[in-house]
């Protein structure tokens, strides 16, 4: 008899909520030079084509900042940079049409394969490039003339759209004509990032030789707001690293994000599959960089307690919830994660744990009736998710009279009295018979 490996079953379904969300959804893919150059970009391809095939519209842009330098290196030609911007005069636009044209038939050719042994055997990939980008001049700046260093002037949206429609990936590169018939060298970074403003993408995602942001203990930030990001990026500019890919894609992302771009993803090209561990798992593996958001979750300080009390009061008083003394949430307010809206209250949740049964408890977890229609319970539930497992634990368990549906819509499971912790099941109040779920993180 095989033996039949759960693993696999187990992770499929997981992502499952993932794919439904991100079926029809718009990306734009930023890839640096240095992503294309690294030996695991064969499996990147293949992980944008998979993505294609579940039915996202993407939109893939590639630089070609190494690949030109080296073909600059190789016949002696310097080609100096202006406040992050490479000077692209005759010679140097030459060499830039080189080395981009190369690459976007190499990366053209990789969506092509289609042998049996790769993720896109039997694969039918439409790729297209175009003249979807109108460029103008960057001028001079300080004296220095930037030449055939240019900016986005327009974008063909609608023949973007067009092409996405037809299940197209459209591949764009950083060189673009401009009205007069010349060509410019543009950053692609700025021509992803006003991609995804202008395409009112869904995401956009980047890749770097870090996984994700690092904080000075070596951590990835897993989720940052713009001003967070600028902050970021200000002491990236004081190091002198502002150009490179972390910084190069931090100021895109910023830019994009207060334009309405709702996330932007930094991921490491050197590990195989990050793009499809950052898309289809709830913990994801780099960083995201969301909107600005007039509600905030956040730890609870003693500050909060008039409003938790506003908010769990009437709930207490229906006997959904036991009751708390303003004394007895002093001592706890540690525990709580709130959600702030412009300062108002709106929402709750405590996390016990019980750390030798590797289990914590969900308690007092309550929402504003006026904002009860915006999943806001799951956003309480993912932030005490990501709390129980930076502390090791394996369950999260609630008691419930009145919410059993929407725990078991969350992903909790019915179980009996002898699942819960001993000194919890030591004060289990059998009167009132609460409903025991539990979640398996």
């Amino acid at each position: 008899m095989k033996l039949r490996s759960t693993a696999l079953v187990k992770g499929f379904r997981q992502s499952a909520p993932y794919l439904n969300a991100h079926i029809g959804k718009t990306i734009v893919i930023m890839l640096g030079g240095e992503a294309i150059a690294h030996s695991n970009f064969s499996h990147i391809v293949n992980d944008i084509a998979l993505l294609n095939s579940l039915g996202l519209r993407i939109v893939v842009v590639y630089g070609a900042r190494p690949q030109i330098s080296t073909l600059a290196e190789q016949v002696g030609y310097p080609t100096p940079y202006h406040k992050g911007v490479r000077v692209t005069d005759e010679r140097t636009l030459e060499l830039a049409k080189q080395a981009a044209g190369q690459l976007q038939l190499d990366i053209t050719a990789r969506f092509s394969m289609g042998l049996n042994n790769t993720p896109m055997a039997g694969a039918q990939i439409n790729v297209v490039s175009g003249n979807f980008i109108i460029a103008q001049p960057l001028g001079v700046d300080d004296g220095v003339d930037y030449a055939h260093s240019g900016r986005i002037r327009r974008i063909d949206i609608d023949g973007i759209h067009r092409q996405l429609d037809q299940h197209a990936i459209v591949l764009l590169g950083p060189i673009a004509s401009s009205v007069t018939g010349e060509c410019f060298n543009l950053t692609s970074e700025e021509v992803a990032t006003q991609l995804a403003i202008k395409l009112k993408a869904d995401k956009l995602i980047g890749f770097c030789s870090e996984q994700g942001v690092l904080r000075e203990d070596n951590s990835v930030w897993s989720e940052m707001l713009p001003s967070e990001a600028e902050q970021t990026l200000q002491k990236l500019v004081a190091d002198n690293n502002e150009d490179s890919g972390t910084g190069r894609f931090l100021r895109g992302a910023i830019t994009a994000c207060r334009a309405g771009v709702p996330r932007s993803h930094l991921i490491s090209y050197k590990e195989d599959g990050a793009l499809i561990q950052e898309l289809f798992s709830f913990d994801g593996i780099g960083t995201q960089i969301v909107m600005e958001s007039a509600e905030q979750v956040r730890q609870a300080t003693i500050n909060d307690i008039g409003g938790i009390l506003d908010l769990i009061q009437p709930l207490e008083e229906e006997g959904i919830l036991v009751r708390r003394s303003r004394e007895q949430l002093e001592q706890e307010i540690n525990q709580f994660t709130v959600i702030d809206r412009d300062g108002l209250i709106i929402g709750c949740a405590a996390l016990y744990p019980f750390p030798d049964e590797q289990m914590a408890e969900m308690a007092c977890v309550a929402v504003h009736p006026d904002y009860r229609d915006g999943d806001r319970g799951a956003m309480l539930l993912n932030q005490l998710r990501i709390q129980s497992k930076s502390m090791g634990l394996r369950h999260i368990f609630v008691l419930t009279t009145r919410s059993l549906h929407w725990f078991r819509e969350q992903g909790f499971s019915e179980s009996p009295v002898e699942q819960l912790p001993m000194a919890k099941k030591a004060l289990y109040n059998f009167q009132r018979r609460s409903k025991i779920l539990i979640l398996d993180l």
